[in-house]
């Protein structure tokens, strides 16, 4: 058994040759130095967010399960909080991390809000999801048109790839609006576009009804919903990394397997943190004009 000092903890490293995406040769071990090199980017977007994980023991190929609770094996100093009966980690720190690799955690998924803030999201995420015989390219095209409306309406957006087939949208909002307040904006532009745009858009919650139209899921922005969080790697063949990107690269055409664990670090060298403007204050969007005419109705 294998020791590591992360911060001045002593987290322990078991099994460190075992294989975790054995297409690729990414054994735990490597899997845990791809984290450290990740840190600096994942830590200030999950800090104080309810953590979900999904930990995959024996690899992508094996049987995997979701985690809420803390066990009772974790270190004394992973911070936790508690929410609805469930002991979640919150993954605040470098050697919470580095333990979490060595649990096999491959995807790391968080809530829209601070846990100390648990009426208030800090941001509105249209999650874009493609149907079935959809592609990356239907869920790319959807983006763009929110993207040009959001504009339209002085409205700024970030994106990132979910790290499957997907894009998520994101607007700060900087706890402005309560879940009922951000639930009402995301329905209004759900059943905006899939009316403007109904070929390409559909709010039909019933998979089969959908046909080839891409799902604006709006009801997963709720309390204790969670997405899967920016710079989380995801447990497919590809070893895949959701990945904020320029709007300009999703016109050019980028895909979700142009970034992973294996070159996620020279990409965040060249580009650095580009969802770093939804930690700020200076990006906080005022939608309260939607509000106000939503209310109106």
């Amino acid at each position: 058994m294998n020791e590591l000092d992360i911060n001045e903890k002593k987290v322990r490293i078991t099994n460190p040759e075992k294989l975790l995406w054995p297409e690729l040769g990414i054994r735990k071990i490597d899997y845990i130095g791809k984290l450290i090199e990740l840190a600096p980017y994942m830590l200030p977007h999950a800090k104080d967010r309810l953590l979900t994980s999904i930990r995959y023991p024996d690899g992508i190929d094996r049987k995997a399960f979701f985690q809420k609770n803390v066990p009772d094996h974790a270190p004394e100093w992973v911070e936790t909080a508690f929410w609805h009966g469930n002991n979640h980690i919150l993954l605040n720190s470098l050697p919470t991390l580095v333990w979490l690799g060595n649990q096999a955690v491959l995807e790391f998924h968080t809530g829209f809000n601070l846990y100390t803030e648990e009426n208030y999201p800090t941001y509105l995420v249209f999650d874009l999801d493609p149907s079935e015989g959809q592609s990356f390219d239907d869920a790319a095209e959807a983006a763009l048109i929110i993207n040009e409306a959001l504009e339209g309406l002085m409205i700024e957006s970030w994106v990132k790839t979910s790290g499957a087939t997907g894009l998520q949208v994101y607007i700060p909002v900087g706890q402005r609006y309560d879940y009922d307040e951000a639930r009402k904006i995301n329905e209004f532009f759900g059943r905006y576009f899939s009316k403007k745009y109904p070929k390409v858009f559909t709010i039909e919650r019933i998979v089969s009804k959908r046909g080839k139209r891409l799902y604006f899921d709006y009801l997963q922005m709720w309390h204790g919903k969670t997405i899967t969080m920016v710079y989380s790697p995801r447990a497919n063949s590809k070893a895949t990394v959701s990945m904020p990107v320029e709007w300009e690269e999703l016109r050019s055409g980028i895909r979700p397997e142009d970034f992973t664990l294996l070159n996620a670090k020279d990409r965040l060298r060249e580009k650095g943190d580009l969802f770093a403007p939804l930690l700020s204050d200076d990006h906080i969007q005022n939608l309260d004009f939607l509000l106000e005419h939503l209310n109106k109705e």
